[in-house]
């Protein structure tokens, strides 16, 4: 009976557990999780999404403070137009926060960063284009490009030295979304070294419609490897969303993954950024308390524990001080849906806004808790305590059961 541990990820001469753990925003895929992956042997990520406000909370700088500063005669204004991020500032953001960790890393692993395509920042090309370019300069080993077809953003940093030194990577949902990037790329001379193919179970964004439901990962990855078959391309394939066991993870690689990336166990260790009392409700929650509903501003379906804090929470729209998913001209969904409620119930001290919500904010503060599709099974990979609540986990004990374990079990912590 294979393992995980029976396969290698393989990029030339370097091989590798072949495990990757999801970038999970803002700062859940925390620097402690990663570098402790990494330093096992498998691929580790952090995230670029709002690293302005990541660098404050880890490097003591005042990023965030000092933008609201700059545009806070603006914050009552529906106009959003005129608010604008430094270059500069982030720049140094991302600088400090990939830096740093790649500064700390141990180990015969990797460490990416993951980057959002719908982190538009009101200057969407500018604005890409400083996070992978000062992503590649701080030496991180790998860019995975999220959130978007992304099929302009290789052309961004084609100079860049690292260019085709650093590992870079796409996530899709389709055979065609793949085809299309390639396609769009295709004078650069210059392939994907990984694709990561994601399900509809996995947490967070979804690159499906509300009709998710009808897709499954294993056809999905069916018709990738196909096409890189017909198309003669070696690409390693990383299969993702829902893998919750070694024995799921060894089925991939089975099927011709060259990894599996993870995310749902990994939010309940001690290196995962999420606040303690999130983790445990990420543990006691039922199926019936995921939902996949449409409030992101970025347009695409999410999935999260229906009781998340920010769900309907009506706040002001806080983009003089974030601002990351404003558009080229200054607009958000949600500034749209705060000020029909505002107009609708003028005299209504707190509000509440249904169909969108400030995520931004939300995300900054843990209020939008975003899971996979798995996270009910949770509680049975550790153990109940005697105060009722759930044993956190520890990352390696996580990697290794995963690395380790056959016939669909999960050892439970001592």
């Amino acid at each position: 009976m294979k393992r995980v541990d029976d396969f290698r990820l393989r990029f030339g001469k370097q091989e590798l557990v072949p495990i990757v753990i999801g970038g999970m925003g803002v700062d859940i895929s925390t620097t402690e999780l990663a570098l402790e992956v990494a330093r096992l042997g498998g691929i580790g990520h952090i995230s670029d999404a709002l690293v302005q406000a990541v660098s404050d909370h880890r490097y003591h700088t005042k990023f965030v403070s000092q933008k609201l500063k700059q545009y806070k005669a603006n914050v009552a204004s529906s106009d959003k137009s005129g608010v604008h991020f430094n270059l500069g500032v982030l720049e140094e953001a991302t600088r400090n926060h990939v830096g740093k960790t790649m500064e700390a890393k141990q180990g015969s692993g990797m460490i990416f960063v993951n980057c959002m395509e719908k982190l538009t920042m009101n200057s969407p090309r500018e604005t890409l284009r400083v996070r992978l370019s000062a992503a590649l300069d701080a030496g991180v080993d790998g860019i995975t490009l999220s959130a978007g077809l992304h099929l302009g953003s290789f052309a961004l940093i084609e100079d860049h030295p690292r260019f085709r030194d650093a590992k870079l990577g796409i996530i899709v949902s389709s055979a065609r979304a793949l085809a299309l990037f390639l396609r769009k790329n295709a004078r650069l001379n210059r392939l994907p070294d990984f694709v990561v193919v994601e399900g509809p179970l996995a947490g967070g964004h979804l690159g499906f419609g509300m009709d998710w439901a009808q897709y499954d990962l294993a056809t999905i990855m069916a018709e990738v490897l196909e096409f890189i078959r017909t198309e003669h391309l070696e690409i390693p394939v990383i299969a993702a969303g829902g893998i919750f066991t070694g024995s799921d993870a060894v089925g991939f690689l089975e099927q011709g993954a060259a990894a599996v990336q993870v995310a749902t166990r990994f939010t309940v260790t001690r290196e995962c950024g999420l606040p303690d009392k999130v983790k445990q409700e990420y543990f006691k929650a039922s199926e019936n308390d995921i939902e996949v509903n449409t409030i992101s501003p970025t347009g695409y379906p999410m999935r999260m524990l229906k009781g998340s804090p920010g769900i309907g929470d009506g706040i002001r729209p806080n983009c003089e001080a974030y601002g990351y998913l404003l558009d080229a001209k200054g607009n958000c969904a949600y500034i749209d849906a705060y000020n029909r409620e505002v107009a609708l119930h003028p005299d209504v001290k707190k509000l509440s806004v249904r169909d969108k919500t400030c995520l931004c904010t939300h995300m900054r503060n843990f209020d939008i808790w975003t899971c996979g599709q798995t996270t009910n099974r949770l509680k049975d990979t550790t153990r109940k305590l005697p105060d009722g609540s759930y044993q956190i986990l520890s990352a390696e004990q996580v990697f290794t059961d995963y690395q380790f374990s056959t016939d669909q079990k999960i050892a439970l912590p001592d």
